[in-house]
């Protein structure tokens, strides 16, 4: 999952001035390698084999299902950024659809999510790290999680540059081991063909539940498509080339992630898999053992790139959550505290040092299962309002979507599918996340311009009880001062 999203505050404004130059337009090609490019991080290294531990290798297919699920919410995007070219994403969209408070509280479940999703990564950044490094002790491993954090925050805050050169240099090194993995099962498979086929075999090893949540795990792993859904006039030929470079950039995807499991599952028997924290190397040690003493070498690449792929992802998370928080904060939604820049790096190092410590501290709270879940929860409410939102827009606009393929049944499949993966959260898991969701209403009245505090009112008071209410208040506050003088006279008669 890929974080940097564009600034919030630049909601509501037309990409006529914000977008690229006219004569500089994305092509279906350039989309295409934006899709694959948002989505593929560290969650491979994160989520590969995690649903193998639920359902064995019936996972492969809930890979294929995920995939689909994510491809019919991205185009249901696609329809709200061709039919409201602004820049914010879903804030913008569900703002235009519902008003100030649908819109803020839109942002506030994203920012929430990209967070949950940020408190994964020093867990699994240690999981790797204790593999290659066995005998950490637990104290050593949260004082490892805060190292983690703090790279991370100081090269955030020194600037977006230094930040922006170094997950190049993260992203460079990340895909190479797992396309070494995939050839090295392909040949695996070739080689020993009866070890292979006894690995996949009981094919299927949990329940109904277990698909369920095995569904909602690796789903994370496809989240980030959103990023590719850029304002219709940034786009050249949007009506065509953004639903085929989802279409396109989503079979890559997906075929890559699946690849990739493949190869664990098929080189890992089911025992050693599921208890397995870093599965790459796992994997690894297995297919490349015909190397004798240089497979360690092979295993110690691949563990290493996957510390590293971590280390960028949320690099680049932080950097885009920060961001958002920047932004929020700048349009009065957040503490304007979070808005303040550093003197000399002009950076927003308060929403980093703020979105850096409270992810290290959930970290420590919450395992990779949980907070996955969380965050799943939260973008699932995203995507479900603004599925809603591309319904919406889709009636009002019904002369500019004539054109648009599945216009009358993706955005409503988006919308079932983002309940489904509401509904396959566990009950305590949603109980945390709604909580954190309505924290965001006291937010909202605090920080909020008074303007939409007046129209949040009218959302939920009809004129009638406005009225009421207004009357009654000022009955209570005269009551009071005359109670007082039929009380002073009253006593002054009885002398």
């Amino acid at each position: 999952m890929r974080l940097p999203y564009a600034d919030e505050s630049d909601v509501g404004v037309d990409v006529t001035t914000h977008g690229r130059d006219a004569g500089r337009k994305l092509t279906t090609f350039d989309l295409t390698n934006l899709v694959i490019g948002s989505i593929i991080g560290a969650d491979i290294y994160i989520a590969t084999a995690i649903g193998s531990r639920l359902i064995g290798p019936a996972s492969l297919i809930v890979w294929v299902a995920a995939g689909a699920v994510a491809l019919t919410i991205a185009l249901s995007f696609s329809y709200c950024a061709m039919l409201h070219p602004k820049v914010g994403g879903p804030y913008a969209y569900v703002n235009a659809v519902a008003g100030p408070f649908a819109g803020f509280m839109a942002g506030w479940a994203l920012l929430l999510a990209e967070w949950l999703s940020l408190s994964v990564f020093p867990v699994a950044f240690v999981q790797y790290l204790t593999a290659l490094m066995p005998g950490v002790e637990p104290m050593g491993q949260v004082g490892l999680k805060a190292l983690f954090i703090g790279i991370v925050m100081v090269t955030n805050i020194v600037g977006i540059k230094a930040a922006g050169r170094a997950n190049d240099v993260l992203t460079i090194v990340k895909l190479t081991p797992l396309a070494l993995i995939i050839v090295g099962g392909i040949a695996y498979a070739a080689v020993q063909p009866n070890a292979a086929a006894s690995h996949l075999t009981p094919f299927m090893t949990g329940g109904t539940a277990d698909v369920g949540q095995a569904l909602v795990l690796i789903f994370w792993a496809f989240a980030g498509f959103e990023l590719s859904t850029l304002p219709a006039d940034e786009v050249d030929r949007p009506e065509s080339s953004i639903p085929r470079a989802i279409g396109t950039g989503m079979l890559v995807v997906t075929a890559f992630y699946l690849l990739t499991n493949m190869a664990v599952v098929i080189s890992l028997d089911q025992s050693s898999l599921a208890a397995s924290s870093s599965p790459l190397m796992d994997a690894a040690a297995s297919i490349f053992s015909f190397l004798g003493g240089a497979s360690s070498a092979v295993v110690l690449f691949v563990g290493a790139a996957a510390l590293l792929s971590i280390l960028g992802a949320d690099e680049s998370g932080t950097l885009g959550t920060s961001r958002l928080a920047y932004a929020m904060s700048i349009d009065g939604y957040l503490p304007h505290v979070l808005a303040r820049l550093h003197p000399r790096f002009g950076t927003p190092y308060l929403s980093v040092i703020a979105i850096g410590v409270t992810a290290f501290i959930a970290s420590l709270l919450g395992g990779i299962p949980a907070l996955i879940n969380s965050a799943v929860l939260l973008l699932g409410l995203v995507y479900l309002v603004t599925c809603i939102s591309a319904m919406v827009l889709l009636r009002r606009s019904p002369g500019r979507s004539s054109s648009l393929r599945g216009r009358r049944v993706i955005p409503v499949a988006g919308a079932a599918l983002s309940i489904m993966l509401i509904l396959l959260v566990s009950a305590d898991v949603m109980l945390i996340g709604l909580v954190l969701l309505a924290i965001g209403v006291p937010v909202y009245v605090l920080f909020s311009p008074k303007k939409e505090l007046t129209e949040l009112k009218e959302m939920f008071l009809s004129r009638e009880e406005r009225e009421r209410w207004a009357h009654h208040q000022m009955e209570r506050f005269l009551a009071l001062p005359l109670h007082r003088i039929g009380t002073y006279l009253r006593d002054k008669g009885d002398h």
